[in-house]
């Protein structure tokens, strides 16, 4: 009779906590259906584009889809919380070993490039500016895209990378006397102050109608303007992903005491 109450009090002391073996799949249950919803409004775009029906449209635009921003990171998500869900209901170590591995490379990755955009600055500032004078001239051919370009000149008050003239890269608003557009020297509606869009000789007039400041130096000011911010987001972001790899880590070693006890 002793000896069956210590082995009784031996298996009741070595126990899969459940506090944390919840916690992790409420926290993961949501991570889930939330990358579910990223999912679902990217594959509903590109249903709404055609680009499912046509998979080599895929590779059409010349500028940034919008959509692979949901598609990739709904999908990473819904990966994510579905091993976590799953591996901490069902007690499931592998899966739980890739939640923890898996959140531990993005974590790295996003490390990785907070120090080399630190380090590498006016290269970062280059790319930045590729990427926004491609997307000038793709403007007319996404609707997401164009969307995304409105929103961004609209909330920083800017136009184009530099200023108005980088809407000479886009044919629809290029400045050539073979240019046939009715938008000829215009820029975007995002761009003006007043509903008269053309790019005036003068940059003083210019000011009276449209942004003359480029979205390359408006980021830039608004990130050094909002700097607490921004890192404040960085670093919970960084501390949840942490808390979700300890909370594993933790179920992982809770489920292997117990079969080392069986």
């Amino acid at each position: 009779l002793p000896g069956n109450r210590k082995q009784h009090q031996l298996f009741k002391a070595v126990e899969v906590s459940c506090c944390v073996k919840y916690f992790l799949f409420g926290f993961n249950i949501i991570f889930w259906l939330l990358g579910a919803a990223f999912l679902g409004i990217g594959l509903w775009a590109w249903t709404e584009k055609g680009v499912l029906s046509n998979m080599a449209s895929i590779t059409d635009l010349g500028g940034f889809d919008p959509v692979w921003l949901f598609i990739v990171v709904g999908g990473v998500m819904f990966i994510l919380g579905f091993a976590g869900c799953i591996g901490a209901l069902r007690e499931n170590t592998l899966l739980l070993k890739f939640f923890s591995v898996f959140l531990g490379l993005i974590f790295f990755l996003e490390l990785t490039a907070g120090i080399l955009t630190f380090v590498f600055k006016d290269w970062i500032k280059d790319q930045l500016n590729f990427f926004i004078n491609n997307n000038v001239k793709a403007y007319r051919d996404d609707i997401d895209l164009q969307n995304l370009i409105d929103f961004t000149q609209e909330y920083w008050s800017c136009c184009g990378a530099h200023g108005p003239n980088d809407w000479n890269l886009n044919i629809y608003f290029n400045c050539t006397e073979f240019n046939p557009s009715r938008e000829r020297c215009g820029v975007p509606f995002s761009c003006c102050n007043y509903i008269i869009n053309l790019r005036l000789n003068s940059e003083l007039d210019q000011q009276k109608y449209i942004h003359t400041k480029g979205c390359v130096g408006q980021f830039e000011r608004w990130l050094q303007d909002n700097l607490i911010i921004v890192a404040g987001v960085f670093v919970g972001i960084a501390l949840l992903q942490i808390f979700g790899i300890c909370l594993a880590q933790n179920l992982v070693s809770d489920v292997k005491a117990v079969k080392a006890n069986w």
